[in-house]
């Protein structure tokens, strides 16, 4: 089988070994009724009202989407417009915390019989893709194909970011029944967990644990970005090719992140849907680097300030690793369902863009085989013909063509920039 290219990056794995602390419940929380990709939720409570653990304050009747619930307790203090990073604008709900965390009458292990009963309730827990994408979950597991290979993503092949490889040593029992749970309620007939070579202990405990079961097979994946991208594991665990504008269901396949996989089971035994959040902490402004599961609402600086970030040091809040992630332009900003990491870096210096030196470096690390050189020349005079034919629509933004630049062109920007140009089908 062809290997994909990719690129070598230190791993920084420096919270490996940090267990997963709480961080106490917040005095106020903020829920910005779009955290996943999709339509946003509205709110479904109003300015006075009481809430509880659990319940749900967001919906949306689109299929693309999925509802908001409160992870605390309290009063609804007030509904304001919000700009998410991406800059998009949301309602935003703001709940008072009173202290007592009173679980909602809605909590309650779902009833589930068949395909459609399960489909239903991993709707109403809100899932969504936990590896940072941000994909509703429900969407994902109700495919107009047939599915015979179910892939575990948990790779988690950024520097920094452990939180997933937590969920594998904290949580392994989760993980593997919620594998289960997918596999038998759906009818899939193969599963396969696929896990970086850089985390040797998850992958022998794992290994042992499906020694019996021939239908869980653990794929060890080369330590090499970016092994974690769908398109990237799909082909690596499973020898497949998605194809530009197909889905992973066209080739047979559906994607779970991990730690989706084991919340899914522990929603099925106690019906709490996703209203909290692990995430790795770190970064050189970081003077305690930890894995921190907040309540999602809970803002920024107070899961840094837990963790003894230098606040005033910070130069850059990076939301996710430093290769994918998002510049987060404000601390006061909340977790949501797609926090997986904050990194909070004392300096930063913006280097200096030059011309192409026409190197050919970023067509070499690209895995999907692409030029972005070309695309770049293509996108600054507008030849939406030449980007079609480049296949701009395939970059996955990796970001591994801008690592290389030695002209420090900002080429993964640029693609993305490309793809919005071109007509949408």
């Amino acid at each position: 089988m062809k290997k994909l290219n990719g690129i070598r990056l230190k791993h920084r794995k420096n919270t490996e070994n940090c267990a997963t602390v709480d961080l106490a419940v917040p005095a106020k929380v903020r829920l910005p009724m779009s955290m996943h990709m999709g339509a946003p939720c509205q709110p479904l409570v109003k300015v006075g009202d009481q809430v509880k653990v659990g319940q749900k304050v967001g919906d949306c009747e689109s299929a693309f989407s999925a509802p908001i619930h409160s992870g605390v307790s309290g009063k609804v203090t007030a509904i304001t417009d919000y700009q998410t990073a991406m800059g998009s604008i949301c309602k935003c709900i703001e709940i008072e915390t009173d202290g007592s965390q009173t679980v909602s009458e809605e909590v309650k292990p779902p009833v589930i019989s068949d395909k459609e009963s399960f489909i239903k309730a991993v709707r109403e827990s809100g899932a969504c893709g936990l590896g940072g994408a941000g994909f509703p979950t429900h969407v994902k597991l109700a495919p107009k194909t047939p599915i015979d290979t179910l892939i575990i993503n948990a790779a988690e092949c950024e520097p920094y970011i452990t939180a997933d490889y937590r969920e594998m040593i904290e949580c392994p029992e989760d993980v593997i029944a919620g594998i289960n749970l997918v596999k038998s309620t759906l009818g899939i007939k193969n599963a396969k967990l696929a896990i970086e070579a850089n985390k040797p202990e998850a992958i022998k405990n794992f290994t042992e644990m499906a020694a019996n079961d021939p239908t869980i097979d653990i794929v060890t994946l080369p330590s090499a970005y970016p092994q974690g991208a769908e398109k990237v594991i799909i082909y690596n665990a499973a020898g497949r090719i998605v194809k530009e504008g197909q889905l992973p269901s066209d080739e047979g396949v559906i994607v779970l992140n991990v730690s989706t996989a084991a919340f899914l089971y522990r929603y099925t035994q106690t019906g709490m849907p996703l209203v909290t959040r692990r995430l790795t902490v770190d970064g050189n402004a970081v003077n305690e680097p930890k894995n921190v599961r907040a309540v999602i609402g809970t803002s920024f600086r107070e899961v840094l300030e837990f963790c003894k970030t230098d606040i005033e040091a910070v130069r850059k809040l990076i939301g996710g690793g430093p290769m994918m992630g998002m510049s987060i332009p404000d601390l006061d900003m909340p977790v949501v369902k797609t926090s997986n990491a904050l990194l909070a870096i004392r300096k930063y210096d913006e280097r200096k863009t030059t011309s192409c030196i026409r190197c050919g470096r970023c067509v070499n690390v690209c895995p999907l085989g692409l030029m972005p050189a070309e695309i770049d020349k293509a996108y600054k005079i507008r030849n939406i013909q030449e980007l079609q034919e480049l296949k701009v629509n395939l970059c996955m933004n990796c970001g591994s063509c801008t690592y290389v630049c030695p002209a420090n062109r900002k080429l993964a920007e640029t693609n993305q920039l490309a793809k919005a140009l071109l007509p949408r089908k």
